[in-house]
């Protein structure tokens, strides 16, 4: 018995075709109309609905690649269920470059969202109504912020059982327990009964080869998973994520120049020296000391810091956690092979 056709803003999208839609959402200053744009792959048998999105933060531009990478995977070409794909959820960061929207609100603190109320809350409700609360689960894709970079992870709420097997599947280094944020479109889904992975790599404005197909990767074994793709052509994780409850910020001892001796993804003991920040005449240094063992996550770019500023991120590993697992994570990463360019281009 074939399929109906997935119907979404007056467009109905036959089985086993895909198509590109447009929700209204503003017009600019200057009457320039903006619209979130998806693009919709629905199968000829039936599935799950699932959706991925990204640049929620308008310089999160890794996830627009993974994105743009995932729609030319040939995999889709076996697709059960239906796929909604944003690339670029926040268009007005996007284009100026910013985390932001244009009234500096942080639209992922946005959610649930509201038809008549500022540009973010706008914005979110179009999102929520139209694509999230459409789907059964979904991955959302993040980076750090600007001048910072993330270790590939995921994150998955306390206690979540779903989202904890979507994380296996994913296969990425580190799975982060982090509490529900309010306003945020993994609480707010979650509510809404949709589960959303979320996955962090990398730095803002910027692209990582590493955290690119880690990304690609993971969202093809997510769907893998769900019954939504055939397992041929995609490897399951060689290796098992450490899970970490808990992690802090290290922040620097000082203002000055910062010196880095370790990088994301390595393991760490307690009082190893991690960096050092010296004034510019060389004649003061202060170390920035572990204070608990455990795996670097994330940490600062800019060798220029102030004091406080926050310069490792520092996740608690279990205690059967070692250094030979994590070079076995690093190296099932760089093994992912990467797409020919007539399928990535």
């Amino acid at each position: 018995m074939a399929r109906d056709p997935f119907e979404i803003a007056g467009t109905r999208v036959a089985p086993g075709t895909s198509q590109a839609v447009t929700l209204p959402v503003s017009t600019l200053p200057d009457h320039t109309p903006v619209g979130l744009q998806l693009e919709v792959h629905h199968g000829k048998r039936p599935g799950p609905t699932m959706c991925v999105s990204a640049a929620v933060h308008g310089d999160e531009v890794i996830g627009v690649e993974i994105v743009r990478r995932l729609l030319r995977a040939p995999q889709l070409r076996s697709l059960r269920g239906t796929l909604l794909v944003v690339p670029v959820v926040n268009s007005y960061g996007f284009l100026s470059r910013s985390r932001y929207l244009p009234d500096r609100r942080d639209l992922n603190r946005c959610f649930p969202g509201h038809p008549s109320g500022s540009l973010g809350s706008r914005l979110a409700h179009i999102f929520l109504k139209d694509v999230v609360k459409r789907c059964d689960f979904g991955v959302d894709l993040h980076s750090a912020a600007i001048h910072r970079t993330n270790l590939p992870q995921v994150r998955i709420s306390p206690g979540d059982s779903f989202t904890r097997a979507m994380a296996l599947d994913f296969g990425a280094p580190v799975v982060l327990t982090s509490a529900l944020r309010d306003g945020s479109l993994r609480a707010v889904a979650a509510r809404e009964g949709v589960p959303i992975l979320l996955y962090e790599a990398g730095e803002g404005l910027r692209f990582d080869e590493m955290a690119v197909r880690a990304g690609v990767a993971g969202i093809l074994r997510v769907m893998r998973g769900k019954g939504m793709l055939p397992a041929k052509g995609i490897a399951k994780p060689k290796v098992a994520p450490y899970f970490c409850s808990a992690s802090s910020w290290l922040r620097a001892p000082a203002g000055g120049l910062l010196r880095t001796f370790r990088a994301e993804g390595e393991t760490v003991a307690t009082g190893d020296v991690l960096a050092t920040v010296s004034d510019p005449f060389g004649a003061v240094e202060t170390d920035l000391i572990a204070p608990n063992p455990g795996i670097l996550i994330g940490r600062a770019i800019l060798p220029v810091v102030n004091e406080g500023d926050a310069v490792f991120h520092l996740a608690r590993l279990s205690p059967s956690a070692d250094e030979d697992t994590v070079d076995d994570l690093s190296a099932q990463l760089e093994a992912d092979p990467l797409f020919d360019e007539d399928e990535i281009i």
